[in-house]
């Protein structure tokens, strides 16, 4: 099966490192003229550098800040007055990990403004451009711990639960559009985030970052942790025709560490 992305214009959130990284690369050697979103400059000019071409592709890469609300509402506005994007990979950086007893409603309002707000305010301005040409891919990253809670991740669980309800709400009303809205669930993945989060429970539990890697590696029935290539491959096919008629779902990619259906 070939996946052909050609001419379709990609916007990636949080994609200077990790997985959307591996969505912008494997998006644009299916084809795609894709706009990095992140902090880093220096890391998106890197990748820009390194990133398939090869179709006459042209890449591009927009400089937020997901965490600032107000000022990455600026940023994107001005950025969709001059573009289109056919394909929306929502993706963020995560909040700061911890338990419910650890965190207050401050803490709940912030992690709100960067997992929700920049998520509906940004697909908000792409579907203009969808509902128009009767074509649209919104893809949204999410996680495992929507199903099955992570304690130690309370914030990211409560809020990106918000994330794939509205998701499930929004890919009724632009079905008839020929625009799909799917959230993919990610398990563990070889990623700074993991490592970042790993140091700290690692910390917590009295242990070294390399058991507990070893202890989520068992979790896992397939006792690894995942490539964020793979998680590029999964992206693509959602991207393209070939998922035409896949909408509204929640696709785990975790090696099978699910255990609810």
């Amino acid at each position: 099966m070939n996946i052909s992305l050609k001419g379709k214009n990609a916007l990636v959130g949080g994609s200077s490192k990790g997985i959307g990284k591996a969505i912008a690369e494997q998006l644009a050697e299916s084809g795609a003229n894709v706009t990095l979103m992140a902090r880093s400059v220096e890391r998106m000019q890197e990748l820009m550098h390194d990133m398939d071409n090869s179709q006459g592709q042209k890449h591009q890469y927009l400089v937020v800040d997901f965490s600032s609300f107000e000022k990455y509402k600026t940023v994107i506005s001005s950025y969709f007055e001059n573009n289109t994007v056919d394909i929306l990979v929502n993706n963020t950086q995560g909040p700061e990990g911890g338990g419910a007893l650890e965190k207050n409603v401050e803490d709940y309002q912030e992690a709100f403004d960067l997992l929700f707000k920049s998520v509906v305010f940004t697909t908000e301005l792409a579907l203009r451009h969808m509902q128009k040409n009767k074509w649209g891919r919104i893809i949204n990253i999410a996680s495992i711990s929507v199903k099955e809670p992570l304690n130690y991740l309370a914030l990211s669980n409560t809020i990106r639960a918000a994330v794939v309800t509205w998701a499930k709400s929004l890919a009724y009303d632009v079905a008839k559009d020929g625009i799909t809205v799917n959230n993919t669930l990610t398990g563990y993945f070889d990623t700074d985030r993991i490592a970042q989060l790993n140091s700290k429970k690692a910390e917590k539990l009295g242990i070294s970052p390399d058991e507990v890697r070893a202890n989520m590696e068992e979790q896992v029935p397939m006792k690894r942790i995942g490539d964020p290539k793979e998680y590029g491959y999964l992206v693509a096919f959602l991207a393209s025709d070939k998922a035409a008629f896949i909408t509204g779902t929640n696709i785990p990619i975790d090696g099978g560490l699910l255990k609810s259906l």
